[in-house]
């Protein structure tokens, strides 16, 4: 199924949403850990509370009353697959019901895209999550955390905490992706990348500038 088909096709709102990061307090403010930092403040912003599910490798939460579950793999980057092939083999979730909220270094600091499949941009996360499913068909939005630019950097880069000048991007980042929440939890695909795959016409708030109440990430 291409992107188009995707988005086209009768509306199939996900069933899971995983953010990809690695657990432990040494991770929590890496830049890797982008897609903790969504799955966390959604999670608050719905009144919900993630809880470590041994049986599904990570710490999850459904939201009501859609039933979406959310999932946090506690089983480091690489081996993400494990997680999310455990809870969606025993909920019986197909693979175009899965979002995978995840960091990329394509986007510059601050920059969101939603896309359905595609290349996997050389991220571990995402690899070993193909690998589990045997599919690359699953909803993907990323988030952008811009380049080192240097190759060899990259390691390092992701797993160092954003700059102070990075943060205000990457904290309205968030707040634009908690507000498409409503179109992505209805399977809007269309509506949703109209809002998150446009750049925002007024500035982004300064680096200080805080998200509002009960919304902040963990920056």
């Amino acid at each position: 199924m291409t992107q188009a088909q995707a988005v086209s096709n009768t509306p199939r709102p996900p069933r899971l949403v995983v953010g990809l990061g690695n657990p432990g307090v040494e991770y929590a403010k890496t830049r890797h850990n982008a897609g903790f930092w969504f799955c966390e403040c959604l999670a608050r912003k719905l009144g919900i509370s993630l809880a470590k599910e041994s049986r599904f490798h990570g710490c999850v939460a459904q939201a009501r009353p859609e039933g979406i579950w959310l999932l946090l793999p506690q089983t480091f980057m690489n081996r993400s697959g494990q997680a999310v092939q455990a809870l969606m083999h025993f909920y019986r979730i197909e693979a175009d019901e899965i979002l995978v909220v995840h960091d990329d270094l394509d986007l510059p600091s601050g920059g969101l895209r939603l896309k359905f499949g595609g290349g996997l941009g050389g991220h571990n996360g995402l690899k070993d999550i193909t690998a589990h499913l045997g599919t690359q068909e699953y909803w993907r939005l990323r988030f952008g955390i811009g380049h080192p630019g240097d190759r060899n950097a990259v390691v390092d880069y992701v797993l160092q905490p954003p700059r102070k000048e990075e943060r205000g991007a990457l904290d309205d980042a968030l707040e634009r992706a908690l507000l498409a929440w409503p179109w992505l939890a209805r399977g809007d695909w269309p509506a949703a990348m109209l809002k998150l795959n446009t750049k925002p016409a007024s500035p982004a708030p300064s680096p200080t500038a805080p998200l509002p109440k009960g919304e902040r990430g963990v920056l």
